[in-house]
């Protein structure tokens, strides 16, 4: 095991300030495969989609793995190339999905306030309860409990906020506890790369170096008008991340909090098939709508990508005049879309989301020329439907049936978010 301490001593840790963990599972998919199958132990394992279907994209793989030079998210041909022995799994979300519901468990035993950031990572916030003042010895007792009950590694950043807490944890893996105060930032933190910074990816780092900002301390350092004119509000709150300052609370409910909902699809072969295009936006746009109308909320904005043969990337999108659910009118702005900005190249992926999220009950929806003839229809009725709820009482009748579908464990873009969301509804 691997314990590294930054001019910390065993009992004696964070005794002013808050005390925020941040919890990390190693290489979860791959360890949740070995702790189902013992014989995978100490071999080179990759969980992948189905290569037939192109979708051999590797999603994570053992440190064995790692040590051969396969890391997500190669592709498989190539990862096979570097490992000809390596062993490759197909994604079992339901075992998954069990694995982190028992890791979550064990982290509510030590405080209520827990807050998952997705299926197998999550903050802690000890500072009110007796373990504060042994932190060090509840991250290995924490970090033990889940090597031993769940046969899963993890790696645990121990510091005063979420931020310094993310990149502890990072510091050493896997099985690595690392402590990290705020005055300890100039000499650990500032040293790193730009790019190594929790929150900065490889574009907002290639937009900072034309600030000349190479190093997180440039960044601690550099002109927060210069930052907002580059990045807008994100400017300066990256500004204070890097002097090490986070005032984000550890709320157990954000990981229910969701701004958007997608799908997006790999196709079997590169095509210009405008029908076979369209018939993928119309299964992503169901899908999309399915998901939209099973947590209540309608899309006021449309997204799509289109990934091209060549692996470019392009995205385009519209505003709704009226907030939507349904599927047709999803696909059809979709479909717009692409035709608008499409240029007959051969297409490999597709992708459709829904932003701007409304609630249901809280969607205004604007009247216009085209809309208010079909919506006079239904003036008497609503009428009615309200005056009956009135009465009896909020609820009582709505229009239309709300079926709620059972979302497929197979991978997509939504897998943590809706994941959580089900925990939430089980409570």
């Amino acid at each position: 095991m691997v314990v590294c301490l930054i001019r910390a001593r065993e009992g004696a840790v964070l005794k002013k300030g808050r005390v925020i963990f941040h919890i990390d599972m190693n290489s979860f998919y791959a360890s949740v495969e070995t702790a189902f199958d013992p014989a995978l132990s100490g071999k080179p394992l990759a969980i992948a989609g189905n290569a037939k279907e192109r979708k051999g994209i590797v999603v994570t793989c053992s440190y064995e793995a790692r040590a051969r030079g396969v890391k997500p998210p190669m592709p498989l041909w190539e990862a096979k190339r570097l490992c000809p022995d390596l062993i490759v799994k197909p994604p079992n979300f339901d075992r998954y999905r069990s694995s982190s519901k028992e890791m979550f468990e064990v982290l509510r035993e030590y405080t209520d306030l827990v807050e998952p950031v997705s299926i197998d990572e999550g903050y802690m916030d000890l500072t009110d309860t007796p373990y504060r003042e042994k932190a060090y010895e509840t991250a290995l007792e924490i970090q033990k409990r889940l090597q031993e009950e769940l046969l899963l590694p993890s790696s645990i950043g121990i510091a005063p906020n979420k931020f310094l807490a993310k990149m502890a944890s990072d510091m050493k893996k896997p099985l690595g506890i690392t402590i990290l105060r705020k005055r300890e930032v100039p000499d650990v933190l500032w040293p790193m790369d730009i790019g190594e910074m929790y929150g900065i990816g490889q574009k907002t780092a290639e937009k900072l170096r034309t600030l000349n900002i190479e190093k997180i301390g440039d960044l601690a350092a550099a002109d927060e008008i210069a930052l907002k004119r580059l990045l807008g509000i994100n400017g300066p709150r990256l500004k204070r991340r890097a002097n090490g300052i986070d005032n984000g609370e550890v709320n157990p409910d954000r990981i229910y909090e969701f701004k958007s909902v997608g799908n997006s699809s790999t196709l079997p072969h590169d095509s210009t098939d405008e029908k076979e295009l369209g018939r993928l936006f119309d299964k992503l746009a169901g899908s999309v709508s399915d998901r939209l109308r099973r947590k209540d909320v309608m899309a006021s904005k449309i997204f799509i990508m289109i990934r091209y043969a060549d692996w470019t990337n392009i995205t385009r999108s519209k505003t709704l005049q009226n907030p939507t659910d349904r599927a047709d009118e999803i696909a059809s702005t979709a479909k717009a879309l692409f035709h608008q900005h499409w240029q007959g190249n051969a297409v490999r992926l597709l992708g459709v989301t829904g932003t701007g999220l409304v609630k249901r009950d809280e969607a205004f929806k604007q009247l216009d020329l085209f809309s208010f003839q079909e919506d006079a229809k239904d003036e008497p009725i609503q009428k009615q439907m309200n005056e009956l709820n009135e009465k009896y009482g909020t609820d009582l009748i709505k229009k239309g049936i709300r079926v709620v579908k059972k979302e497929s464990n197979t991978s997509g873009t939504s897998f943590n978010k809706d994941f959580f969301q089900e925990r939430r509804q089980d409570q």
